[in-house]
């Protein structure tokens, strides 16, 4: 007896279905305007002191200030440096490791449990110990943002490869393929799409442990001048720091979203 399927309806509730590209981007307009509107309503009717919730005119004004008067250019430098230094150190070890985890059981037995015990520790806690043996110079900051991110990354990486069909693998032992030649033209073929989108998610980790990072003797950077401006009361730019931070973030993450559109067209088909 065929059971009888419910009709969910078109439009705009219908599961999965595809939007048009216009669609999307209003949608997502309307996303980020709206806590932009509501934060203007919030200044505008002063429902809280400037000094708590400066106005987003107050943020702007500082934001020109910053980057006319001060130092906002050589802090947005040296903090992409930092970020993006430790997420490709993360990822050139941590993406064949996750390789290697997720192809041999033996080499999953092995890691895997102590990357899964370390993941659990907050880069933080690792701010005295990367003084003591790192120092105090570039490289304690790139340090604590390699360790935010690469036991996740080697985990994530491993469960990439371990999603790949075992069918494929299968397949390839019956046509003959070396051990050598499943690993890289099997799995690490078959990975890549979600390799790619690891390493897009990564990145955005790698940005949330840059204030983090630039507690270690920093004297410049967006994460220093944030906490500089803390000191000092003054909102409005740590305001602006933050929406720095994400507006970079977010200009990455679209990159690596146009990568991966151009890589794998086939996965984006609507």
């Amino acid at each position: 007896m065929a059971v009888p399927q419910r009709n969910m309806g078109p439009g705009f509730w219908a599961i999965r279905a595809p939007i048009s590209s216009r669609r999307y981007w209003l949608l997502a307009l309307v996303g980020l305007l709206l806590p932009l509107g509501l934060w203007w309503g919030v200044a505008a009717l002063e429902l809280m002191d400037k000094v708590f919730m400066p106005s987003p005119a107050d943020v702007a004004r500082r934001l020109v200030t910053w980057a006319t008067e001060d130092e906002l250019l050589g802090d947005v430098s040296i903090s992409v440096y930092r970020v993006v230094a430790g997420w490709a150190l993360s990822a050139v070890i941590a993406v064949p490791l996750g390789l290697m985890i997720g192809t041999w059981r033996p080499v999953q037995a092995l890691l895997e449990p102590l990357t899964d015990f370390i993941r659990y520790m907050p880069a933080v806690a690792f701010i005295p110990l990367v003084m003591l043996w790192i120092g105090i110079e570039e490289s304690s900051k790139i340090a604590i943002i390699f360790i935010g991110t690469f036991f996740q990354m080697v985990l994530m990486v491993a469960e990439d490869v371990r999603r790949v069909p075992a069918a494929q693998v299968e397949a390839a032992q019956t046509l003959g393929a070396s051990r050598g030649e499943i690993v890289e033209q099997v799995l690490l073929q078959s990975a890549k799409p979600a390799l790619l989108d690891t390493l897009r998610i990564t990145m955005g980790w790698a940005w949330t442990y840059l204030v983090v990072a630039e507690l270690v003797a920093a004297n410049s950077g967006l994460g220093y001048s944030i906490l500089k401006a803390q000191r000092f009361m003054q909102t409005d730019k740590i305001f602006a720091g933050i929406l720095l931070i994400g507006a970079i973030g977010l200009v990455i993450d679209q990159l690596f979203r146009a990568m991966h559109r151009k890589s794998f067209p086939w996965l984006h088909f609507k």
